[in-house]
């Protein structure tokens, strides 16, 4: 099963849309997963009929419109995988304590609102993993998304992508 992890799209203010690569990468996913900051339902709209499956949350950009359509904590079990998509973390530091605490009894925890790539396993084996943003790289050197499968139950084959500059 192939995954998406997008968060932090926040279309139409950062960017018009998404880059083509990343609509090239919801069309070979088999689940897109989205960790808030939409911003606007058009693109929660074009991604529910573009992807052939998508968990979402919304996140702290997000108003009343995307909170009533999705949910704080997404949760979903893909191929054996237990997986919660959440918009917000708190602090790198103690991350790892708090998300078993707070999520604990999954497998993989998707995360956003920091705009910064992360991937870290908690001491409860709980693997975290924050795409960045495919449209807002702000102090990032690059704009970025996440790819991974299920295979078995198990997440495998991660990549973290880095889009080139927008012109």
């Amino acid at each position: 099963m192939r995954l998406l992890l997008l968060a932090d799209t926040h279309v139409p203010r950062r960017a018009r849309d998404l880059p083509a690569e990343v609509w090239d990468a919801v069309d070979a996913a088999d689940v897109v997963l989205h960790a808030g900051d939409w911003v606007e339902e058009d693109l929660l709209d074009r991604l529910e009929q573009r992807a052939a499956r998508l968990v979402g949350c919304y996140g702290n950009n997000d108003g009343p419109a995307l909170r009533a359509r999705l949910p704080l904590v997404a949760e979903v079990e893909l191929d054996g995988l237990r997986v919660a998509v959440v918009h917000e973390t708190g602090a790198a530091q103690g991350r790892e304590g708090r998300c078993d605490a707070a999520h604990g009894g999954h497998d993989l925890l998707v995360f956003g609102h920091s705009h910064i790539p992360w991937d870290s396993t908690t001491p409860g084996g709980m693997r975290l993993l924050n795409p960045g943003s495919p449209t807002d790289r702000r102090r990032q050197p690059h704009a970025t998304y996440v790819t991974a499968q299920v295979r078995d139950g198990a997440l495998d084959a991660v990549e973290l992508h880095r889009l080139p500059p927008r012109t």
